[in-house]
């Protein structure tokens, strides 16, 4: 069973550091390892100190340790090409041009839902024990773990259309219609849309079993940082998935003078403080303050000591389910989904069908209910300390008068 950690949080907090570091440690460990970076604004050959950048495809670092960059546009290329052209034809047709007519062709979610298919297809290989993801900041993160979700309601959009009215009505017409054959996509683009659709398939469990994937959020002792790291835990909690770890970095020693810094001490721990009780029980790892900047092996080993010591990086440490489904004795059911820190004036929560919408803020994401939910109805919800409790109920008859 490979592992996966995926490492994010606020930009400049050291992420890139603290994931490159992990990797490090546990390919030293004899760890078949691989890390990879999804920020598109990549800094990971630069923690390797790499004397050219990395690509898309794996690159050997140590005997046990290899890295990539992903790269969108060759992602792109690779696996939806066929479609990516079809679609700017039509946009030519149109009079739409160049680059427009390319990012036309791009569906909502597509940049997001790559990596995540990387994911799948290396575990699938088999050819790594351990996948080190080093994830772009928290906002681009939450948008690339709820990828699946959005990408696939997109393609399922055009593969509903493919079924009951391309195939059985417009391909056949444009056989005879010059104008309409230049519209109706080949067959191979759909060919392309359904194992775009079936890569897709699976990514969310994989995402959401804490014993093969784990979230490890990275802070500094910084008010700002720290509500930003509150948040996400919430939203990533909504999205049903683990972090099972705190990683607090850059701490000023107290043993040592500091210069013009040592004011930020006493600040520090207070804050440190804050985060014990604000992330309680999640397992809270401190990494002090360098004097140099955390670039090469060396000092990415020296940073892996500092955070694990003799303990595996890749051990399971936190694994409570963000999401828990009962049936009661009355035969009703209740859904528990944890959102530590939410705010219940942000809350807004509806059912739709067969999926149950939870939205705070910004941040939606769609549940697809289990079939023994699908047929009931959802009664008010309400919070439980950090728990959301929602019950569901067996429709009422609608009386006929």
């Amino acid at each position: 069973m490979m592992r996966t950690l995926i490492f994010t949080g606020k930009g400049g907090v050291g992420k890139t550091s603290v994931a490159a570091a992990t990797a490090l440690r546990a390919a030293d460990m004899g760890l078949r390892t691989l890390v990879m970076s999804t920020d598109p604004a990549h800094s990971l050959a630069d923690s390797l100190d790499l004397d050219g950048p990395l690509g898309p495809d794996p690159v050997r670092i140590t005997p046990t340790l290899h890295a990539l960059e992903v790269s969108i546009y060759h992602d792109i290329e690779e696996n939806w090409g066929v479609v990516r052209q079809h679609f700017a034809q039509l946009m030519a047709e149109q009079g739409v041009q160049g680059v427009l007519a390319d990012e036309m062709s791009i569906l909502p979610g597509m940049e997001e839902a790559f990596p995540l298919i990387r994911i799948k297809k290396h575990k699938e290989q088999g050819n790594y024990d351990l996948l080190v993801i080093d994830c772009a900041p928290t906002g681009e993160t939450l948008r690339l773990l709820s990828a699946p979700e959005s990408f696939k309601w997109a393609i399922g959009m055009l593969r509903g259309a493919e079924r009951f009215l391309v195939k059985p009505l417009l391909r056949p017409m444009s056989r005879i219609t010059p104008g309409l054959n230049k519209m109706v996509a080949p067959a191979e683009v759909y060919d392309a849309i359904d194992d775009m659709f079936a890569q897709m398939e699976g990514v969310t469990t994989l995402l959401s079993n804490p014993h093969e994937t784990s979230i490890r959020l990275v802070m500094n002792p910084e008010k700002m940082v720290i509500k930003e790291s509150q948040r996400a835990l919430t939203y990533l909690s909504m999205y049903g998935m683990t972090v099972d770890t705190v990683v607090v970095n850059k701490i000023l020693p107290l043993d040592q003078d500091s210069g013009y810094l040592n004011h930020w001490k006493n600040i520090q721990q207070r804050y440190l403080q804050e985060v014990d009780q604000a992330f309680m029980p999640l397992p809270i790892r401190q990494v002090p303050y360098y004097s140099e900047e955390v670039v090469g092996l060396a000092k990415l080993r020296q940073m892996g000591n500092d955070i694990y010591g003799e303990s595996d990086p890749t051990a399971v440490v936190y694994t409570q389910a963000p999401l828990d489904i009962a049936k009661l004795a009355d035969g009703s059911y209740r859904v528990k989904i944890r959102l530590p820190f939410a705010d219940v004036s942000q809350l807004d929560l509806y059912q739709n069908g067969d999926e149950l919408v939870v939205q705070i803020g910004d941040f939606r994401r769609i549940m697809t209910l289990p079939t023994s939910l699908a047929g009931l109805e959802a009664g008010s919800a309400e919070m439980d300390g950090d728990w959301l409790i929602v019950p569901f109920y067996a429709a009422q008859p609608v009386e006929r008068r």
